[in-house]
């Protein structure tokens, strides 16, 4: 990243701890990090299009680059069972997540959805959280452009085409 581009990023870190504070307007800071997300965003994909072009003469930086966004989390949060209890433990966390997900793509109803407690928005701590249906979903991947859709290393296919003879 240039000077600027890390300045940016700068200020949106300073615009985030002025808004928390009541020092800085909503607006304000919503461009802020507007203007910072951008230009990320626009270096990102200029770096991604020079390791592409260049994976034939310098290798090394390509690969270290895809496996550096193969990292994955290495943890979830804490979650709340259909009977409102706080579980920690990774398995029960794996049961109430497969639970949930088994219960969009099946005809059975849940009557419960898994929650992050963790990390709550402001925005959320009055309402319902979102639920999300079986036809919502089933539509979102009959409407999916999988050759134009991200990998889940968050890389584009035409980054990975580079690597072709």
């Amino acid at each position: 990243m240039n000077k600027e581009l890390l300045g940016k990023v700068k200020q949106k870190k300073e615009a985030f701890r002025g808004w928390k504070q009541g020092q800085v307007a909503w607006e304000e800071y919503r461009e802020t990090v507007r203007a910072a997300r951008d230009q990320v965003r626009k270096a990102k994909a200029q770096t991604e299009l020079n390791l592409a072009r260049d994976v034939k003469d310098n290798k090394k930086s390509f690969y270290s680059y895809v496996s550096d966004k193969r990292r994955t989390r290495e943890n979830v949060g804490i979650l709340q069972n259909y009977m409102g209890d706080l579980v920690t433990q990774d398995m029960e966390k794996a049961e109430v997540l497969n639970d949930f997900f088994a219960s969009v793509f099946t005809s059975k109803r849940s009557s419960h959805t898994a929650q992050v407690t963790e990390g709550k928005g402001g925005d959320w701590e009055n309402e319902e959280p979102p639920t999300v249906g079986e036809e919502q979903v089933r539509e979102y991947l009959r409407n999916l452009k999988v050759h134009k859709s991200m990998g889940p290393d968050e890389m584009h296919l035409q980054v990975l085409k580079g690597t072709g003879g």
